[in-house]
């Protein structure tokens, strides 16, 4: 296999840190769609929707999306790269979708210990565990949907690293 795996997902389940690991396993190249928009753009994901909103923001994210994906790659996306068709249809028929399913209590906890504002900014302005309560009743179908595989999120990296090896049938890289 050689097509880009994508790793989609709310904030806080573990998208980079499982998907920097999971290329890392495979001797893939990483790549995090919000990192390379810090990048590209020198501004905060939070500055970008302080000066663009929420739309300008989406559509950063779509050509960020598009511009990193390449063979032998995984992409962590940021949590709402799913609201878009355009971006659901584009990892489905480029590439292996993984879902990292996790609990709302788990994903604010996460959150709790490693705010990360700038680079993850409140959608909501309620308490992260109502937040993310609501982004997930909002957002699971399109996760689903989009996903070829989910994979529990809530466990160690190490054990959804080895989750999704299974799920791909793939030996890791030694």
């Amino acid at each position: 296999m050689t097509q880009p795996i994508f790793m989609i997902g709310a904030r806080g389940a573990g998208k980079t840190t499982v998907g920097s690991a999971l290329a890392t396993a495979l001797s893939y190249k990483f790549v995090d769609t919000d990192s390379y928009l810090l990048h590209t753009s020198q501004l905060s994901v939070a500055e970008i929707v302080e000066r663009e909103g929420w739309a300008g923001f989406r559509r950063r994210e779509t050509d960020a999306l598009e511009s990193i994906s390449a063979p032998q790659t995984v992409v962590a996306t940021g949590g709402g790269v799913v609201l878009a068709e355009r971006n659901r249809d584009f990892m489905r028929r480029t590439g292996t979708v993984i879902y990292l399913r996790s609990p709302a209590a788990t994903l604010a906890h996460r959150l709790q210990e490693s705010p990360q504002e700038d680079q993850r900014p409140t959608l909501t302005g309620k308490p992260i565990t109502e937040e993310m309560l609501e982004v997930l009743n909002e957002r699971e179908a399109l996760y689903q949907a989009a996903a070829h595989i989910v994979v529990d999120g809530a466990q160690t990296p190490a054990h959804v690293v080895e989750a999704i090896l299974d799920a791909l049938a793939l030996p890791v890289a030694r």
